[in-house]
């Protein structure tokens, strides 16, 4: 074990943070650049979008819990998290190098067609990711002593991973997505290599003897999720529909998100109102599960759709230029003059997840971590996504300029600063310690059924809306109702220190 381990030196947690930074690199491109190539490059319609971004959480559903789990037992290659940064990484690496070649991969197969080679790359993406980011969170778990050393490195982690988040988008506005895609390619790779020479792994974790012996049935981990069957039932409908069925069943696919959401809404209030005679961690749990699913049903939305709205809405009535190409000019010195509507539609796309992100970055340090001691963790949580919702109403009303954009995209930032920070540490006191890469793979599924609702449900929505402001209404609902939800979810008496990053993909 290195000096800079045994001191828990500041080089230590910069270098405990940079597994994680890869796979939210990774992210932050597959954000900026996925939509956007698929547009711009290929010419797919808002729904093939969707097809093609329902791969990510298609491969959640199975790769964090799964990994989650067998992550906390197994132990090869030195340690017990390594092996699955080192094979995610370099999985990663491979598919975002074969992300701007999609269409040469597709020839060279044979395909007519890019829309298959397109979701196998997104799906081993996401594979990769997900195989990576319960290991990369759950190593500094193991890594460090419980109390404010721990809490250090996750603080560290939210910083080095929140600030290259923020460059990725800065390269892509500077540039443009395929330099940030080759940049992506090294940096994904070294991350997730280098660490492993200098990281020791305890072959022994504080009470793993124990969780061994109480492992969790699968009626239990199933009951768990009880909340999130509604989006459950739509996942199974739009796979099925989708990828077996060749959207056969794409007449009844409406009716199968509104179904989906009010047996959502049904068995949650249920839960709601079983809750409030005896608060127990289950049921807390199970709350949290509820209100960060409609989250990121919101969220999701933004990032898969985002592009078509800029190059559908936005770019064609921009008559007195772009700021985001005289931004990028300035930066780099290229003619204002070539600039095309591609790079138009590129550039707006990267400044705008740049303001996000920053927001993101720079506000749990110095706004939501002191505010969540005077008032806690969920009070600040449920304040910061109500927040993100006007600012999703915003752009729905007003969304048509790009200073508009600019402008309300950050209000939605501090949703976003919140959700990437606040619910994990939330969720951690409701559940079991010795199981955290067991219960971090259970609560990813907040996350990913949503995603896979707004991949897989939402596009169909958007292209027979007449509205151009549909997208953001749906943002700002999902966003709103997630508010409602986690008024109804009680903080435990601590009060947050620090603030932990839940990440999340």
């Amino acid at each position: 074990m290195l000096p800079i381990q045994k001191n828990y030196t500041k080089s230590f947690f910069a270098l405990l943070s940079l597994p994680a930074t890869a796979m939210g690199f990774a992210l932050s491109i597959q954000i900026a650049a996925l939509s956007w190539i698929l547009k711009t490059k290929y010419d797919l319609d808002v729904e093939e979008i969707g097809i093609v971004w329902a791969a990510g959480p298609i491969a959640g559903i199975f790769g964090q819990v799964i990994i989650g789990v067998i992550s906390d037992k197994v132990w090869f290659w030195g340690g017990r998290r390594r092996p699955f940064i080192l094979i995610g990484g370099t999985i990663a690496a491979l598919m975002l190098l074969a992300l701007p070649n999609i269409g040469i991969i597709s020839n060279s197969l044979g395909f007519t067609g890019i829309l298959t080679v397109a979701t196998s790359v997104a799906l081993m993406l996401d594979l990769a990711i997900n195989i990576s980011f319960n290991p990369t969170r759950s190593i500094i778990a193991d890594v460090t002593p419980e109390g404010k050393i721990r809490t250090g490195g996750y603080t560290w982690m939210q910083t080095v991973s929140g600030t290259f988040g923020v460059g990725a988008y800065l390269i892509s506005v500077i540039w443009d997505n395929y330099v940030l895609i080759n940049v992506g390619v090294v940096l994904v790779l070294l991350f997730s290599v280098v660490p492993s020479f200098f990281i020791t792994e305890p072959k022994n974790l504080e009470g793993q003897q124990d969780a061994d012996q109480k492992p969790v049935s699968l009626k239990e981990s199933l009951l768990s999720i009880l909340p999130l069957f509604g989006f459950l039932l739509f996942g199974v409908f739009g796979i099925i529909n989708k990828l077996f069925l060749s959207n056969a069943l794409d007449d009844f696919q409406n009716v199968a998100v509104y179904v989906s959401v009010g047996i959502t809404f049904i068995i949650g209030a249920w839960l709601i109102a079983k809750s409030a005679s005896k608060e127990t961690n289950k049921g807390e749990f199970q709350k949290i599960l509820l209100a960060h699913a409609f989250t990121w049903l919101g969220i999701q939305c933004m990032f898969v759709y985002f592009t078509p709205f800029i190059s559908d809405v936005v770019v064609p009535n921009l008559n007195d230029g772009v700021m985001a190409n005289n931004f990028s000019s300035f930066l780099t010195g290229k003619d204002i003059a070539s600039f095309n509507a591609d790079d138009a539609v590129g550039n707006i796309v990267a400044l705008s997840f740049l303001f996000l992100n920053l927001v993101g970055a720079l506000l749990p340090t110095i706004a939501l971590g002191p505010l969540s001691q005077k008032i806690g963790r969920v009070k600040t949580h449920t304040l910061s996504i109500f927040l993100s919702a006007f600012g999703y109403l915003g752009l729905a009303l007003f969304g048509s300029s790009e200073t508009s954009i600019y402008l309300l995209i950050s209000v939605v930032g501090i949703g976003w600063a919140a959700t990437i920070s606040l619910p994990f540490a939330i969720m951690s006191e409701r559940v079991d310690q010795t199981k955290m890469g067991l219960y971090m793979g259970i609560f990813n599924l907040s996350v990913v059924l949503p995603q896979l609702m707004s991949s897989l449900g939402v596009g169909k929505i958007l292209n027979e809306s007449e509205n151009a402001g549909t997208l953001f209404y749906i943002c700002a609902m999902a966003l709103g109702v997630s508010g409602v939800l986690w008024l109804f979810v009680k903080d435990t008496n601590s009060k947050a220190s620090t603030i932990s990053p839940s990440g999340g993909h």
